[in-house]
């Protein structure tokens, strides 16, 4: 699939995408007889994404051969206002024998009224007829229209170069993600895929809606998803008590029904050590949010995780789509940053790099300004498992591990939560690698 912004996207990536083959690469030569729209096709390809390189020195030594000693030869090409048509043809077939060329755009201004702009058009095709490289023709004329329709339009030609650029930076997309397609592989290790269904059927029981926090540690441990180490107490003394057997500092967490974002509410207490202050901070959170007209269900004591870089996994069901695994930067900041990248569950492991390397915030995690490097494969491997937990099981709405912690030693959720519901019509993705 290729996603356009407009219409005008969608007929010219069409008309490139019916007449010429897809680019092997992102690098393009242009070639025109007017220096000022050659310049503005350079900006245009490379805000599509694409790269304008010098060519080669053979490259160049050939070009030299015909063209006038004041024509630029790097790239673009310049032939400058008096190109014929013959120079175009030999110019587009040299220029696509250069190793380091995977498309070309061609531009044609007319500066003065006459049939040129058919002639050029016909030396367009004929030169990409001997060429393996896709060729678009940006012909800038009074009727651009009447030119193109005059000879058949096995090469697209366009009213200016920043349409052709554009159509030509999605192709290149197109083609890196065909060939970028992820293989077919079975789900990783460690999956108890039937612990899971069991657990999600009975939960399904009670109705739709939120599992509780040991249902869903429960699930995470089903796919073998690392998870802070944490217990569930129905009292301040409880708490306190499981706390003492931690023998470090720990964070608490209360249980509050319906509230998402514990830390905005002021329900989460952090490096506390000890029965005694574990159990002091567990009353005075419920005094406080039981003032604020909440009702408690108990507490949560985790220890604390390490230091390191705060991502969000997460899994969101859409009715035509499937389940959609999403991974960013996570955190409180994760609505400001918008930093996130998306792929169709399950997740293979090289989408899962590809995911994780394209945010923006990815250099925080391979040694930002001195910082120590995370551990990256780890948390690949918690998309991928995340991926294949929401692929088997439908019955998982929204999934939300946030955050989840890379420190240099690994990666694992810090605070999680599931939503279940029952699919309202049967997906059309399988279940797999149950």
């Amino acid at each position: 699939m290729i996603r356009v912004e407009t219409l005008d996207e969608q007929l010219d990536i069409a008309e490139l995408l019916a007449h010429q083959p897809l680019p092997q690469g992102e690098r393009v030569a242009i070639v025109t007889n007017a220096g000022g729209p050659a310049v503005s096709c350079v900006d245009a390809s490379m805000a599509a994404g694409l790269r304008v390189e010098p060519l080669t020195e053979d490259t160049r030594r050939a070009l030299a051969d015909h063209l006038p000693p004041a024509a630029a030869l790097t790239n673009p090409v310049d032939m400058l206002a008096a190109a014929t048509s013959a120079d175009f043809r030999r110019t587009i077939e040299t220029v696509s024998a250069d190793p380091g060329v995977d498309a070309i755009i061609a531009i044609f201004l007319q500066a003065l009224p006459g049939r040129g702009a058919d002639m050029v058009l016909r030396a367009v095709r004929a030169a990409a007829r001997r060429t393996d490289v896709p060729v678009l023709a940006a012909l800038m004329t009074a009727q651009p229209a009447r030119a193109a329709e005059e000879i058949e339009n096995d090469v697209p030609v366009y009213a200016t170069p920043e349409h052709a650029a554009r159509a030509l930076g999605h192709a290149a997309r197109h083609a890196r993600n065909r060939r970028r397609r992820a293989p077919d592989v079975g789900p990783p290790g460690g999956i108890d895929s039937d612990a899971a269904a069991v657990l999600l059927a009975e939960a399904l029981g009670a109705g739709d809606g939120w599992l509780g926090f040991e249902e869903t540690m429960r699930l995470l441990q089903a796919y073998s998803v690392p998870a802070v180490r944490a217990h569930v107490a129905g009292s301040p003394h409880a708490a306190g008590r499981w706390a003492a057997t931690a023998g470090d500092d720990v964070a608490l967490k209360a249980i509050v029904p319906g509230l998402l974002h514990k830390r905005d509410a002021g329900a989460v207490r952090r490096g506390l050590r000890g029965a005694s202050a574990v159990a002091r901070a567990a009353r005075e959170l419920r005094s406080s949010l039981e003032a604020d007209g909440h009702g408690l269900n108990g507490f949560v004591v985790q220890a604390m995780a390490p230091q390191g870089v705060e991502l969000l996994v997460g899994v969101v069901s859409d009715p035509q789509l499937g389940p959609v695994v999403a991974c960013g930067a996570g955190g409180t900041a994760v609505e400001l940053l918008g930093d996130v990248q998306v792929r169709l569950a399950p997740v293979a492991p090289i989408e899962a790099a590809e995911m994780i390397r394209g945010l923006r915030t990815f250099p925080l995690l391979d040694g930002f300004r001195g910082a120590p490097r995370a551990d990256v494969p780890a948390v690949e491997d918690i998309v991928v498992r995340i991926g294949w937990l929401a692929a088997n099981h439908p019955e998982i709405a929204e999934l939300d591990l946030n955050p989840v912690v890379v420190a240099p030693s690994g990666a694992m959720a810090v605070d999680a939560r599931v939503r279940v519901e029952r699919p309202a019509r049967r997906p059309p993705y399988p279940a797999v690698g149950r």
